[in-house]
């Protein structure tokens, strides 16, 4: 069962990953544009990719806590200090990414738009 977390910002995102269960279901962090009032991120790229995988999600039996980061707004993010580009435990260079929580695997950019990257992402760890 996939589990929803909606974090907001940089301080939330590092809030939460003080209290990730190790033993616990697999955490995969997507971040993301923020969003416009139309619903929509203000990343070209983040829209396209946003549709692929929540399809994806609503498929998957997985025991996992997928939790979609809100990065802020475009001039936040492209700021070179940004601390999603500048913290060890994210290194963003692009928007969307998926990462997969204390491992090596991430999907970037276009990446999140291929259900097939989407599945090898996905699955357990054995």
């Amino acid at each position: 069962m996939i589990s929803l977390v909606n974090l907001n910002g940089f301080e939330e995102f590092s809030k939460y990953t003080e209290n990730i269960d190790p033993n616990g279901p697999q955490v995969l962090f997507y971040f993301s544009g923020s969003k416009l009032p139309d619903g929509r991120s203000w990343c070209p790229d983040c829209v396209e990719a946003e549709p692929v995988v929540k399809a994806y999600l609503d498929e998957l039996k997985n025991d996992v806590i997928f939790a979609y980061v809100d990065v802020g707004d475009r001039n936040y993010w492209k700021d070179k200090a940004c601390p999603f580009r500048t913290d060890t435990r994210t290194k963003l260079m692009v928007i969307p990414t998926i990462i997969k929580w204390k491992g090596v695997q991430r999907l970037e950019g276009s990446q999140c738009t291929k259900r097939e990257l989407l599945q090898m992402l996905f699955e357990e760890d054995d």
